[in-house]
């Protein structure tokens, strides 16, 4: 399994707090005085920063959301995100519920910002269009582990019954003779989906991979890569799965389109994961 040693600089960022100077972007969002509140978000596979900012005003508008207007501002992975935060080149940082709890576990200074919003997004996995039979077998053995449980308790194992623990590094078994498939990872959304310091996969998707693989009978070989090149990694064929799309689900779908997280050229699996989007700020 291929992992890089990035995940050691969010890991000394969620552990050190606020001693960054850092940055975000090209585009500072610190210059931006006028825009109201800035919000960091890591950057989507089918949306800009403009679009997602008209249907973040349609869906407040829409859920009554009160409050002083916001813009949200991309970045390529949650170390540069906190950085960016920490700076105060962003006011506040968006991201799920599971994320928030563990982030916060490990750093003092941030906290949860309440009515910032109310939408769910379901999680699934990416792959090109052209690997039809590849993405039957995934979602077969997605329903197959929702039939028989498994789902739920790695959900309770990993996400909703950890206390925020560091999870332990998850064994993919190598099945001899089998195809091999390469599944982009980022660590960015700890314990979801996670890199251990020492650069060995971990947490939830980590855990369902390991799953996945015994009942798709196919080998698996874990390739880092950053958030904001999950498409590019997918389209030019570094990767053959991505194992973290979105898509919105509920009133959502009023504002925000289906696709939101999946280019012309993909196709996402069946849902196998849901977490509210909350946002977090610095403790004034």
């Amino acid at each position: 399994m291929k992992i890089n040693n990035i995940s050691k600089i969010l890991s000394s960022v969620l552990l050190a707090g606020v001693l960054f100077t850092g940055c975000g972007q090209s585009d500072q969002p610190a210059q931006n005085q006028n825009t109201g509140v800035k919000v960091g978000v890591i950057s989507h596979m089918n949306v800009t920063e403009t679009q997602l900012n008209e249907y973040m005003a349609k869906y407040e508008a829409m859920s009554g959301i009160k409050g002083t207007a916001r813009e949200t501002f991309f970045y390529e992975n949650l170390n540069l995100m906190l950085m960016g935060l920490n700076s105060k080149s962003v006011d506040e940082i968006s991201t799920y519920k599971s994320v928030a709890n563990y982030v916060m576990s490990r750093n003092d200074n941030l906290e949860l910002l309440q009515g910032n919003s109310d939408m769910t997004d379901v999680f699934c996995c990416a792959v090109r269009k052209e690997d039809s039979k590849l993405l039957e077998e995934i979602n077969i053995a997605i329903q197959s582990m929702k039939d028989d449980d498994t789902l739920d308790k790695l959900i309770k194992e990993y996400v909703t019954g950890t206390d925020n623990l560091e999870p332990k590094a998850v064994e993919i078994a190598k099945i001899d003779g089998a195809d091999t498939i390469k599944i982009g990872v980022t660590g960015d959304l700890p314990p979801l989906d996670l890199v251990l310091a020492d650069g060995k996969p971990a947490g939830f998707n980590t855990a369902i991979l390991a799953e996945i693989s015994k009942r798709i009978n196919k080998n698996l070989e874990l390739v880092q890569i950053e958030s904001g090149a999950r498409a590019a990694a997918l389209s030019s064929k570094q990767i053959d799965v991505v194992f973290w799309a979105t898509a919105p689900t509920g009133d959502a779908l009023k504002c925000f389109p289906a696709t939101i997280d999946k280019p012309d050229n993909v196709e996402l699996s069946s849902p196998y994961f849901q977490d509210d989007v909350v946002h977090m700020g610095l403790k004034k």
